[in-house]
């Protein structure tokens, strides 16, 4: 197994890609002016990375760090269970996830860069485990 697979589901690849395609205003905002090309302290942050059988908005590996934007529909109370369920999910994995509103990125974007800088500095990389993959044969 690959480690670089950190918790893959290439079953959601497909899905994973069509939501890339139609991100929302606030995460190209966030990929485009914080998180995409390394700007963040060289780190690699993926779009809509399939982790398990969920989504994340973005992620860092090496980091172990996902970044969720939350809209409108996660103001309804469902949504928040839902969320914190994947969320507590995803941080018995060993994931750290940092969420933002849209209107914390739409109207504050250098906040949101600060925020994100502020736990990168405070938390050290985390060594890869190897055989994270629920896809031992993916290759991404």
């Amino acid at each position: 197994m690959n480690s670089s697979n950190l918790y893959y589901n290439k079953k959601l690849k497909e899905f994973a890609r069509r939501l890339r395609k139609q991100a929302t205003k606030a995460e190209v905002n966030l990929w485009n002016e914080v998180l995409r090309g390394r700007q963040m302290y060289g780190y690699t942050f993926l779009r809509q990375r399939p982790v398990l059988f969920f989504i994340a908005d973005f992620m860092c590996k090496e980091l172990m760090l996902i970044i969720e934007v939350d809209g409108y529909t996660h103001e309804w109370e469902e949504q928040w269970v839902l969320d914190q369920s994947r969320q507590s999910k995803l941080e018995e994995l060993g994931f750290i996830v940092i969420r933002f509103t849209d209107e914390e990125i739409l109207h504050d974007i250098r906040n949101v860069e600060r925020v994100i800088e502020s736990w990168i500095e405070d938390h050290p990389p985390v060594p890869l485990r190897r055989g994270n993959s629920l896809n031992s044969s993916s290759t991404r």
